[in-house]
């Protein structure tokens, strides 16, 4: 596997390792030995997540507040659009983002750490999107940001987007407190 490290403190794009031949291929999604001590991180995955969502779908910018969540993210099917916003208050990094295509074609993962704010819109007629997490899911410890959060200036590729009723309702960044945030042990330097 291929990492590179992003402007972002963290938060790495990984290539892993695709064999192919003219039957299709074979990659290792995950080793629990040789991920984490690639990564250079002591993560334990508690969960998987699977979701399927059509062309146009948005989901998100979500995040857990004290329960936060390490993600290993990628599209098993379709092609996606991730976004990733640092949202960890001491970060120097704070309020940045990061975007990156991820496809069953180009099989890129990324590895998000605890404290980032996650979405991804679907560019594909449907996608299938896999993620792992280091925490389970508190539905009374979720947090989130509005995708469209001016100050912020994602470039989605798409103005119009399909949301759910509570991810049209979620506030700007500006709107939140420290306290309102996710609570990781350490600021990222």
């Amino acid at each position: 596997m291929t990492i590179h490290e992003t402007r972002l403190p963290g938060l790495l794009l990984i290539e892993p390792t695709v064999y192919g031949d003219a039957r299709g291929f074979f990659l290792e999604r995950f080793h629990a030995e040789r991920y984490p001590e690639a990564l250079g991180i002591e993560a334990v995955f508690v969960q998987d997540n699977h979701s399927r969502s059509k062309r146009g779908t948005l989901r998100g910018l979500h995040f857990q507040v004290h329960h936060p969540q390490g993600k290993l993210v990628e599209c098993a099917r379709g092609a996606v659009y991730d976004v990733v916003v640092d949202v960890r208050p001491d970060s120097p990094t704070f309020g940045q983002w990061h975007g990156v295509e991820l496809s069953d074609m180009n099989h890129r993962q990324l590895w998000i750490p605890p404290g980032f704010a996650h979405g991804f819109c679907v560019l594909s007629d449907e996608a299938d999107f896999l993620y792992k997490c280091t925490e389970g899911y508190h539905p009374e410890d979720e947090g989130g940001i509005t995708w469209d959060d001016p100050a912020l200036g994602i470039t989605w590729p798409l103005a119009d987007p399909i949301l759910s009723e509570k991810d049209r309702a979620l506030p700007r960044l500006s709107e939140l407190s420290p306290a309102e945030l996710p609570h990781t042990e350490a600021a990222v330097s």
